[in-house]
C-alpha cells in the first residue's frame, strides 16, 4: 500500500473511532455511574452537561453515609449465575458412522477446552462486566504463539503450533457501527480499541509509535499525573488511572462486502498503520469469515446493541434508602444531643457551643434572663421505619434475588419453601439463558478455529465417561460439524442439594440398577459425578473397553490387518459393534473399493457367534 493511501486510511479509521466514541458517550457515562454505586461512591449522578458529577452537601451538618445494598445484591446474582456451566454435545453432520465418530471427537474438544483455555475464568469476568455495565464480550482468536513448540527460526524464536485464545473484553473497548443494531452480526463493522504500551506495540506489530498519557477506561489522552502510573483528579468524574507512554490501538473489523468479499481488518495506532488485510478467522456459518466477538447481556433492550444492568434499576432505590437512613440518623442526633435555645446575651455562647451542657458543668447566665433549655424534638416518626422496610423489599423485588429462608415465615412447609425458591430462581433465569447462548456460540467459534488452523495433530486430555483420563489427538479433518446443542437444562434452576436429593431418590427407587438389581461400574461413576464426587471413582467400565476394542478392530480391517477373536472378548458386544459398522456408510464405501472386506468381517462375526453358542450350550 502506498504511503499516501495508508495515511488516508489511518485518518479515516481514527475519525471513525472518534465519531463512535462520541455517539457511545451516553452509555459510557451510565456504566461509570453503575461502577460508582457498586464501589460505594453513591453521591454521584449525571449532570445537566451529560457528565458524571458528584453532588455536594446542601448543609454542612448533613449526614452523607452510604448504606450499600447494591454490592451484596450483585454478589448474590453472580453467585447464582456462577452455576451456569452447560454441558454441550455436537450434532453429527450426517448419519454416517464417520460423521458420528467425528462428532464425538468434537464433543470431547468442547468439554476439554474449559480447562485448556481457562474458559471458566473468562466466563466469570464477562459475566461480571455484563452484570455491572449490562454488556460484556468474548474475543475468540487463534494465537500463533501458543501451543506446542515445533522448531526455532533463524533469530532463535520459538515456532509454535498455535492454539485458541479466549479473551474477556469490557464494553469500554467495543465500538459498534450503530448502537441500534441488536447484535454483533447486524453491524457492518466493529471497532475494538485498547491501550497498549509502545514497547508492546513494537513487539507485536514491529512498528514504532510515539506514546502519550492515556486513560485506560475512556481511552482519552489526559494531562500529566504524578509519575509513570499517574492519577489525575477531575472533580466532575471519578479518579482516573492513567498510563504513561501508551497509545490506543484501534482494530476495525469490516464485514464481507462486494468490495471486500472476505471482509477487512485494519489496525491503527497513533498516526501509524499497523496492519491491513482480510478478516483472519473463518468463524461464521459454512466457513464464512466474521467478527471474532461474542456479545453477552444481562438484560436485553429491544432493538439496542447495549444491554441494561440491574444496577440501573436499583440506583433510585439506593439513593432513597441512603436519604432515609441519613435523615433518620440526623433526627436521632437531635434527640441525643438536643438543640439549645439561649436568650441573647445571657451566657457565653462560644463556650456553650464548644463544650455543650456536659454533666457536672456549672452554667453561669445573666441575672434576670432565662436559663438555656433544650427544644423539644419529639420522637422519630414511624414513617421512617415503614419507608425503610418498604425500600428493602423493593430491592429484592426489582433485582430478582432474595433470601427465602430470611424473608419467609418459619412455619412454611418444605414444599412451600421449595416453590418460593424456584420462583426466585425463575426471575434470574432470563439472564442465565443469555449466558448459556453466549457459551454455545463461544464453543462454535472455538471448533471453527480448530477446523481452520489445526492442520497438525493436536493433543487433548479429558476425563472420560467411565472416570479414566483419556488422551486423544485430533486435527482439522476430525471436525465435520459445529452444530452444538445443550445436554442439560438451565443450571440456575437446580442447586447441588436438589441434584443430590434427586440422585438418592432414583437410587432408592431402583431405577438406576440393571435387571439383576446391581449397579454397574458405569452407572456408579455417573451417580458419583452427579453427586459431585466423580473423581473418587476411576474404575474402567468393562463394556466400554470391549466396545473400544471392537471399534479398533473395525479400523484395523480397513487398514488390511487380520482380525482375531480372543477368549476374553464379550462376544455379544463385539457382534453388535461389528454389525453397526457394517451398516454404516464408511464400510459401504470401503467395500466398493475392496469387496473382500465384507466376507472377512462376516467370517469374524461368525467366529464370535460360534464361541458364543458353545458357551451357551456349556451352561
Amino acid at each position: 500500500m502506498k504511503k499516501f493511501e495508508s495515511a488516508d486510511l489511518v485518518k479515516e479509521v481514527t475519525e471513525d473511532f472518534k465519531k463512535r466514541q462520541f455517539e457511545r458517550k451516553t452509555y459510557e457515562n451510565q456504566w461509570q455511574l453503575n461502577m460508582h454505586f457498586l464501589m460505594g461512591n453513591q453521591y454521584f449522578g449525571i449532570g445537566y452537561n451529560g457528565e458524571v458529577e458528584e453532588f455536594q452537601k446542601q448543609f454542612f451538618w448533613q449526614e452523607r453515609e452510604v448504606f450499600n445494598h447494591i454490592a451484596p445484591l450483585v454478589e448474590r446474582r453472580l453467585a447464582k449465575l456462577q452455576r451456569v456451566r452447560p454441558t454441550m454435545t455436537v450434532v453429527p453432520a450426517s448419519g454416517d458412522e464417520r460423521d458420528v465418530k467425528t462428532a464425538k471427537i468434537s464433543k470431547k474438544i468442547v468439554n476439554s477446552i474449559y480447562n485448556k483455555v481457562s474458559l471458566a475464568k473468562a466466563i466469570g469476568e464477562v459475566t461480571r462486566w455484563s452484570e455491572v455495565c449490562g454488556t460484556g464480550f468474548y474475543k475468540v482468536i487463534w494465537n500463533s504463539s501458543k501451543g506446542a513448540t515445533l522448531a526455532k527460526d533463524k533469530s532463535g524464536k520459538n515456532i509454535s503450533s498455535g492454539d485458541v485464545e479466549v479473551i474477556a473484553v469490557s464494553p469500554f473497548e467495543i465500538f459498534p457501527e450503530s448502537s441500534n443494531c441488536s447484535d454483533i452480526d447486524t453491524n457492518r463493522s466493529i471497532i475494538h480499541a485498547k491501550a497498549f504500551h509502545v514497547d508492546e506495540i513494537k513487539n507485536i506489530w514491529g512498528v514504532d509509535v510515539e506514546g502519550r498519557d492515556i486513560n485506560v477506561f475512556t481511552l482519552d489522552g489526559v494531562s500529566k499525573g504524578y509519575g509513570g502510573l499517574g492519577y489525575t483528579y477531575n472533580t466532575s468524574k471519578m479518579i482516573e488511572m492513567t498510563r504513561e507512554n501508551y497509545e490506543v490501538v484501534i482494530e476495525r473489523y469490516e464485514a464481507p462486502s462486494v468490495k471486500f468479499p472476505n471482509g477487512r481488518l485494519v489496525i491503527v495506532a497513533g498516526d501509524k498503520l499497523l496492519y491491513v488485510g482480510e478478516l483472519p478467522f473463518k468463524n461464521g456459518e459454512d466457513g464464512s469469515r466474521g467478527f471474532p466477538f461474542i456479545r453477552q447481556v444481562s438484560i436485553d433492550n429491544a432493538g439496542a446493541f447495549w444491554g441494561s444492568s440491574i444496577i440501573e434499576r436499583v440506583i433510585p432505590l439506593q439513593r432513597s434508602y441512603n436519604a432515609i437512613k441519613n435523615r433518620k440518623h440526623e433526627f436521632l442526633n437531635r434527640l441525643a444531643m438536643g438543640v439549645l435555645t439561649v436568650e441573647d446575651g445571657s451566657v457565653d455562647t462560644d463556650n456553650l457551643e464548644e463544650e455543650g451542657l456536659c454533666p457536672g458543668k456549672v452554667l453561669v447566665y445573666r441575672q434576670g434572663s432565662s436559663a438555656p433549655r433544650y427544644m423539644s424534638a419529639g420522637s422519630v416518626p414511624l414513617d421512617f421505619a415503614y419507608e425503610e422496610e418498604k425500600l428493602l423489599n423493593e430491592f429484592m423485588l426489582i433485582s430478582g434475588t432474595s433470601d427465602s429462608l430470611k424473608d419467609s415465615s418459619t412455619n412454611l412447609s418444605g414444599t412451600a419453601l421449595q416453590l418460593l425458591m424456584e420462583q426466585d430462581e425463575t426471575r434470574i433465569s432470563v439472564t442465565a439463558e443469555r449466558i448459556r447462548e453466549a457459551i454455545k456460540t463461544l464453543a462454535q467459534h472455538i471448533l471453527r478455529l480448530y477446523k481452520q488452523f489445526a492442520t497438525l495433530p493436536k493433543l487433548m486430555k479429558i476425563v472420560g465417561d467411565n472416570g479414566d483420563l483419556e488422551v486423544f489427538y485430533f486435527s482439522s479433518g476430525d471436525i465435520t460439524s459445529t452444530d452444538i446443542v445443550f445436554e442439560t437444562e438451565n443450571e440456575i434452576n437446580e442447586t447441588v442439594a436438589q441434584r443430590r436429593s434427586m440422585v438418592f431418590e432414583l437410587l432408592n427407587a431402583g431405577l438406576l440398577q440393571d435387571e439383576n438389581g446391581k449397579l454397574s461400574n458405569r452407572m456408579r461413576v455417573k451417580a458419583l459425578d452427579l453427586l459431585g464426587f466423580g473423581i473418587w471413582e476411576n474404575a474402567q467400565d468393562l463394556n466400554e473397553l470391549h466396545m473400544k476394542k471392537a471399534s479398533k478392530e473395525n479400523r484395523e480391517l480397513l487398514e488390511g490387518k487380520e482380525l482375531k477373536v480372543s477368549e476374553i472378548d464379550d462376544h455379544n458386544l463385539h457382534v453388535n459393534e461389528h454389525i453397526s459398522f457394517m451398516l454404516g456408510g464408511e464400510f459401504e464405501r470401503a467395500v466398493k473399493n475392496n469387496p473382500e472386506l465384507e466376507e472377512k468381517l462376516l467370517e469374524h462375526i461368525r467366529e464370535h457367534k460360534k464361541i458364543l453358542n458353545l458357551e451357551t450350550e456349556t451352561e
